[in-house]
């Protein structure tokens, strides 16, 4: 009897050995060094949402990524087993060259999955950000050199200035429309939030009216240095009554937005129509593009400035007066320079005098 509990005993230690060396085998076969790229690149693998762990094993071997689906599924059930379940997410992802199946299912677990930068320039209609979305390739963000064009079908143009231009971080399979609802959201969200913390007095009645001139206050400036400067004028006009008489609220009644490529005309500037604020009172009814940040901000907390007037100085930016002799004498003060840049052969920026 004692002879046959040692060889039990003996058989029991030998299989635990066996047990404890397979584990070791597979730990170490699970965090070792995997399948190298020919080219020491990384590998891009697309992981589909709902994917079970056989088709994310199979995803990984058709890429090279791992050497064995068995293996790795199998490290996986044992770490299950031993109460550590990672859960791994759906997205596209850089395996880079010789990752282990441990470095590939932290990856996969923590999601960190290819991002694309959309960029959206402030200033352009909600026609022109539709077509800039439904046509352009973005670029993977972190240095990857992948690209991706959104998906889906080109949603309805929205209204005009609901959207707000900036950068969107989107993943393989996001579309048009989610990007379009996204900056919505985020318009709302900051319009919600200067809203509140607005100047007091501004002759400015609701967020839609802000919007409007901050669409104007674009048009007229890029810089965002010189916003406040420009609201601070426009908001200067409005409380005395002068109308903005803003050349980018003519365009927009010939073109809706799009660049208008030659002089605005005597008729063009006399026409009375929605947006022309040479020959209406007040505001544009709507906006006249989809304004950034800085622009909204610089509506609602215009500069302290009893500045009327401003002009183009010739070298990027805006001179700025309260006098319109101050200001005729910045004027000629351009068109000086203007004429001294053709007579060297130098570009000047041209603008229409007012």
């Amino acid at each position: 009897m004692g002879k046959l509990f040692g060889i039990l005993l003996t058989l029991a230690l030998l299989g635990i050995a066996a047990a404890a060396g397979g584990w070791f085998w597979l730990d170490g076969v699970y965090a070792g060094v995997g399948p190298a790229t020919a080219d020491g690149k990384p590998r891009v693998v697309m992981i589909e949402r709902g994917a079970t762990m056989q088709s994310i094993a199979t995803k990984l071997v058709d890429a090279g990524a791992i050497a064995d689906e068995g293996q790795f599924r199998l490290a996986l059930r044992v770490r299950e087993f031993a109460g550590e379940k990672p859960v791994m997410k759906a997205g596209e992802y850089e395996i880079d060259s010789g990752a282990s199946m441990a470095d590939i299912v932290t990856k996969l677990s923590d999601g960190k999955a290819l991002q694309y930068a959309v960029i959206v320039p402030e200033g352009l209609t909600s026609d022109m950000i539709v077509k800039l979305l439904a046509e352009r390739e973005w670029k993977a963000t972190g240095g990857a050199q992948n690209a991706y064009k959104l998906v889906g079908e080109p949603p309805v143009v929205p209204a005009e200035g609901v959207l707000l231009p900036g950068d969107y971080a989107v993943t393989r399979g996001d579309t048009i429309e989610s990007v379009i609802e996204r900056m919505k959201k985020a318009q709302e969200a900051l319009i919600t939030e200067i809203w509140e913390s607005r100047q007091q007095g501004l002759p400015l009645s609701s967020p839609k009216e802000a919007v409007i001139l901050a669409s104007v206050i674009e048009k007229e400036s890029g810089n965002a240095d010189e916003q406040p400067l420009i609201a601070a004028a426009f908001i200067n006009r409005l409380r005395t009554g002068m109308r903005l008489q803003a050349d980018a609220t003519i365009v927009y009644g010939i073109t809706k937005g799009y660049p208008i490529g030659r002089t605005i005309t005597s008729k063009e500037l006399a026409t009375k129509d929605s947006w022309n604020t040479y020959q209406r009172d007040g505001l544009p009814e709507t906006p006249i593009c989809n304004p950034g940040a800085g622009a909204l901000r610089a509506a609602l907390q215009p500069a302290s400035s009893k500045a009327i007037y401003f002009m183009a100085d010739g070298r990027g930016g805006h001179l700025f007066s309260e006098t319109y002799a101050e200001h005729q004498r910045n004027v000629d003060a351009y068109w000086k320079l203007r004429r001294e840049n053709a007579a060297a052969g130098v570009n000047t920026p041209a603008v229409r005098q007012p």
